[in-house]
């Protein structure tokens, strides 16, 4: 194992992490319609239980894929989420909201009343979505920071040349990452996650709930979500593939522009371009078996068609991502300093910690099984009104 296979080993972990939580994201999307699909209380009970069900993977993906972040690229870490925290921050709020809105929305003594956090929870589902997009987005389109590498200085107190680093990286202006939602390509891609994230929940809530009203509403509304997001992706994609793009010398670390960049990426990188096809090619066939299927009563078929949606999801996110690093690309551009951009080669740990971290890594897939163990146990029965009445912990 070379440094330069461990570097983008874990750039795919990373992107993988990152891919899984666009998924996860069905639960703010479904939240963000909950209160059009279930136009009574119970039906709103029933979709807000449902995805009360899956939140806590979606925040412990999010922390996840921080977590990783910081433990293979910690430059990356460092100038993120320590010079964009107004963003970060932003996105944190939204997703502790959600956490308090699901546990006190039916407390006896909440003197704010069940409609103040359920507009709590749609606040997360159109935020949570939005801001995460605006930073994934940040990876092509670029952020404003500056990084200083003259300021890590060593200690020669210590006896072993560690480094330290003292304000290495910082925001080129005071809005701390808030200027990337001034950016209308960074929105755009943020409102296709929103609409994206809303398509998955639609499906998500017809394949766990059994309830005939509320899957026929589904179906209804699916197309209000999944044609913006088509029509918001095909622009960012079509102008991703058309722009200037970040690329760097392996041999010199040098920066530079690159026209085409990206496009070139997937023709270099043919099997990304072919996970990216079969990815969307899943999407569109989720969302296609449902808006052309029968329409007075939903199918097994449509009721599954979660899975092709999501699985679709994960492959598309995943290859647009590594698209952004691999290829001799910067990751993470700066629009204030070309030279300050971040690659996997300069803003990587060292070879040691991403080799004890690769043994680690060994246990994922065990972690995995767990998780879908857990997932089949508490949706190998469709939730139901009855269920929901019987059960003694609900939101």
């Amino acid at each position: 194992m070379s440094y330069e296979f461990l570097q983008h080993y874990w750039c795919f972990i990373v992107a993988l992490l990152g891919a899984l939580l666009v998924f996860l994201l069905f639960v703010q999307g479904a939240n963000s319609v909950a209160g059009s699909l279930g136009q009574t209380e119970a039906g709103r009970r029933l979709i807000y239980n449902s995805t009360g069900r899956k939140w806590e993977l979606t925040f412990t993906t999010l922390v996840t894929f921080g977590g990783a972040f910081f433990a293979s690229y910690p430059l990356f870490y460092s100038t993120s989420f320590g010079g964009a925290y107004w963003l970060w921050m932003l996105i944190l709020f939204t997703f502790v909201l959600q956490a308090v809105s699901y546990e006190f929305q039916n407390k006896l003594g909440n003197f704010l009343g069940p409609k103040t956090f359920q507009f709590c929870l749609t606040l997360n589902g159109l935020l949570g979505p939005l801001l995460l997009g605006g930073a994934v987005a940040t990876f092509f389109e670029g952020s404003n920071f500056i990084v200083e590498k003259g300021n890590i200085v060593d200690l020669p107190s210590s006896g072993e040349g560690l480094g330290v680093c003292q304000a290495i990286s910082s925001w080129a202006n005071a809005s701390h990452g808030l200027d990337a939602l001034l950016n209308p390509w960074v929105l755009i891609f943020g409102f296709a996650v929103v609409f994206l994230a809303r398509t998955l929940g639609i499906l998500y809530v017809m394949n766990n709930i059994d309830d005939e009203d509320i899957r026929l509403r589904c179906r209804s509304r699916l197309i209000g979500a999944a044609v913006p997001f088509l029509i918001l992706f095909v622009a960012y994609f079509v102008h991703l593939l058309l722009k200037d793009g970040y690329a760097y010398d392996p041999a010199t670390g040098i920066v530079f522009m690159e026209p085409y960049k990206y496009l070139h990426n997937l023709l270099d990188m043919w099997y990304l371009l072919v996970v990216l096809l079969i990815g969307l090619a899943l999407v569109l066939y989720g969302i296609a078996i449902v808006v052309f299927g029968r329409s007075d009563k939903c199918s097994s078929c449509q009721i599954q068609a979660i899975w092709p949606a999501g699985i679709g999801t994960v492959l598309t996110v995943l290859a647009l991502l590594l698209c952004s690093a691999w290829n001799n690309t910067a990751y993470y551009p700066s629009t204030a300093d070309l030279q300050s951009s971040l690659t996997m080669q300069n803003s990587c740990s060292s070879e040691f910690t991403l080799r004890t971290m690769f043994y680690v890594s060994l246990l994922v897939p065990f972690v995995l099984a767990y998780i879908a163990y857990c997932w089949h146990a508490m949706d190998c029965k469709k939730l139901t009104q009855e269920e929901l009445n019987e059960s003694e912990h609900t939101y």
